[in-house]
């Protein structure tokens, strides 16, 4: 009997300890080899383990073979079987397999309540009208709502005007809904407006809204997007004035205040003396006030002072800290410059991307100064805690980084001469969202199913935060909505603190990461290019997206004008052909390799120019631009133009030295 009890004591023992091992084995994720998934997929004694083998394997596979990955996957209650159902279905679907109904159905029976269970009301409500109002009410954020919507016609705008205006083809249904406003109730007409105005269509917002005045928030993106557009800037302003005075307490007229203050125009200027009393006395009025001021700076600065110490927190006081400091440094004033630097009540309050500007800036006024030591104290600071972008650059240059130094020595090579490296590729890593369910679906490779899961969540909120800002940026990036996802990664970076190095390294990894890597790296080739100097102007040109078009006509991945382009190419190119990655990255490969050429191979001058246009720099070019390169971009007379060079040759450096370019824990 004890022999008995001793063996099976033994052989549980030995089960759970045979379980423990299998669960220490590391988690399967998108960089586990591809034959490590199959040998799992086939033969690991753990059922979920294999179906997470079989989520992980569907990438780049036909509707077949989908099939027969997923085959006898959809048991239990977890998301995961949600997902295999799903996916299932949709393969059936592409297949016209009969299988794909009874699918669609067992998904809505067993997890009614979860995300994938929107596109099986989807599919489903082709037949049955009801289960299409179903989706729209229990799911109404999820792309399949805005989908169905979208299949209503005009009957589905103020849905889409809710709960997704930027969904592809929602535009143009708002505006026909618009064109029967006779018959649209006020707030319809409010809500479609607002709609219209996030999309920056402010003509047909107006128009939808007739002789209606609009609510705050309306008025407020109507008005947005006209700022950018000089001919129509004292209208807007004019406009969110008025907003301001008939609405003051409310959250629309606060962020009207700020636009108003980030103003160039007197117009502007003038409109902030016609605020409320209340309003007057804010931050960012106060330092458009200062900053509009032609007195002597040393002057000024107890007065930039005092306002940093009152409003420590605010963006605006942070603008302020900046814009005289540069002001002192063009100036040739550096010990005020580090005055202004060195303000104690801004001290752990700057976000990333301005705590890395103020430190380099501090080391250089230190540095002509004839501080070395402080100065070098400052940049090995930056490197370590914010070594990326090109504050990051630029402080590795004064240290006498090699790799930082060999940017603008691999430019200096003639075309030919140099082989064009290719771009560097990222592991995989971690969503970190905070959401068990979201990371697990990113961790088996669905991150199209972890998007519809977050912008589910959120209800279509645009995010705000940098933790949430930097999950939909990568979100966004995965399911190739590069635009929006850079653009949330770069506000990201605004909101970041400092000190958050874990968080700023997936940040850097996350915009570092290159779409059309193929094509880049052809067309460098082709010229003699770094691939990593085309990646960064297209970054900056077009955030990786080819159907994009500025105001000017420039189109696609390097954003080039069709009479360029034509003139480069030998023939007429149309920008329906310029929409074409491997074409625009070819032509504007080859238009970076002239610029470079022109400038003998100067990177500061052939990027500038790539933005403003080689005539328009001649003129620029002084001794400073060998002497203190930094003050140099800083003196550049376009505001567009001195950002754009700053971006371009910050993602150069990110692209170019990956290594170099992690942050050091303290």
């Amino acid at each position: 009997m004890l022999l008995l009890l001793a063996t099976c004591g033994g052989s549980a023992a030995a089960v759970l300890l045979g379980r423990q091992l299998l669960q220490l084995r590391p988690a399967l994720n998108p960089d586990t080899p591809a034959a490590t998934l199959s040998r799992t997929w086939r033969w690991d004694p753990d059922p979920a383990r294999r179906r997470e083998a079989a989520l992980l394997l569907l990438e780049g596979r036909d509707a077949a073979a989908r099939r027969r990955l997923l085959r006898n996957h959809g048991w239990g209650g977890d998301g995961a079987a949600a997902v295999v159902l799903k996916q299932d279905a949709l393969a059936a679907e592409r297949l016209a397999d009969p299988a794909a109904t009874p699918l669609w159905r067992q998904l809505l029976q067993r997890f009614s309540g979860d995300p994938a269970s929107a596109d099986a009301l989807y599919a489903l409500g082709r037949q049955d009208p009801a289960l299409r109002a179903q989706l729209l009410q229990r799911f109404p954020a999820h792309p399949a709502a805005l989908a169905a919507a979208l299949e209503q016609g005009p009957a589905g705008a103020p849905h889409l005007a809710r709960w997704g205006a930027r969904w592809p083809g929602a535009e143009a249904l708002l505006r026909q809904r618009c064109s029967a406003s006779a018959s649209l109730s006020a707030s319809e007409r409010d809500l479609l407006a607002g709609a219209l105005g996030q999309l920056g269509a402010s003509d047909a917002g107006r128009a939808c809204l007739g002789r209606q005045a609009g609510s705050p928030e309306t008025i407020l993106a109507l008005n947005r997007s006209l700022l950018r557009d000089p001919e129509r800037e004292q209208q807007a302003e004019t406009a969110l004035l008025e907003l301001a005075q008939r609405h003051p307490t409310s959250g629309a007229a606060s962020e009207a205040v700020r636009l108003l203050s980030e103003g160039r125009s007197e117009a502007s200027l003038r409109a902030l003396d016609a605020l409320p009393a209340a309003l007057q006395q804010q931050a960012p009025v106060q330092a458009r006030r200062l900053l509009a001021q032609d007195d002597n700076l040393q002057e000024l600065l107890p007065q930039a002072l005092a306002l940093l110490e009152r409003w420590p927190a605010d963006p605006a006081s942070w603008e302020l800290q900046w814009q005289l400091a540069r002001r002192a440094a063009l100036a040739g004033r550096w010990d005020l410059a580090e005055t202004l630097l060195s303000a104690k009540a801004l001290e752990g309050r700057l976000p990333l991307a301005q705590e890395s500007r103020l430190r380099f800036w501090l080391g250089l006024s230190q540095w002509q100064q004839g501080q070395r030591q402080a100065a070098e104290q400052q940049w090995h600071q930056l490197r370590q805690q914010l070594p990326g972008g090109y504050y990051g650059w630029r402080a590795a240059s004064r240290l006498g980084d090699p790799a930082a130094l060999a940017i603008s020595a691999d430019l200096r090579h003639p075309a030919g001469t140099e082989p064009a490296a290719h771009l560097p590729l990222e592991a995989w890593e971690p969503l970190h969202s905070g959401d068990a369910t979201l990371d697990r679906l990113w961790r088996l490779g669905q991150p199209l199913e972890a998007w519809e899961r977050w912008r589910l969540q959120r209800r279509g909120a645009a995010p705000d935060d940098a933790r949430s800002l930097l999950v939909e940026g990568r979100l966004r990036r995965a399911v190739g909505d590069h635009w929006l996802g850079l653009e949330q990664l770069e506000r990201a970076s605004l909101r970041l603190p400092a000190t958050a190095c874990r968080a700023a390294g997936r940040l850097e990894r996350a915009q570092r990461q290159v779409a059309f890597r193929r094509e880049l790296e052809q067309a460098a080739a082709q010229v003699g290019l770094p691939a990593s100097l085309l990646a960064a102007v297209a970054r900056q040109e077009s955030r990786f997206s080819p159907a994009v078009q500025s105001p000017a006509g420039a189109v696609g991945l390097l954003q080039l004008l069709p009479g360029t382009a034509s003139d480069l190419a030998g023939e007429t190119v149309s920008p329906e052909q310029l929409q074409q990655a491997e074409r625009n990255a070819r032509l504007g490969a080859r238009y970076l390799r002239q610029l470079l050429n022109r400038w003998q191979g100067d990177p500061l001058l052939a990027i500038a120019s790539y933005n403003a246009g080689p005539a328009a720099v001649k003129p620029w070019i002084s001794a400073q631009l060998r002497e203190i390169p930094e003050l140099w971009v800083e003196a550049i007379p376009y505001p567009e133009t001195r950002l754009y060079v700053k971006k371009v040759l910050g993602n150069l450096w990110s692209l170019q030295a990956p290594d170099a370019t992690t942050c050091s824990q303290r």
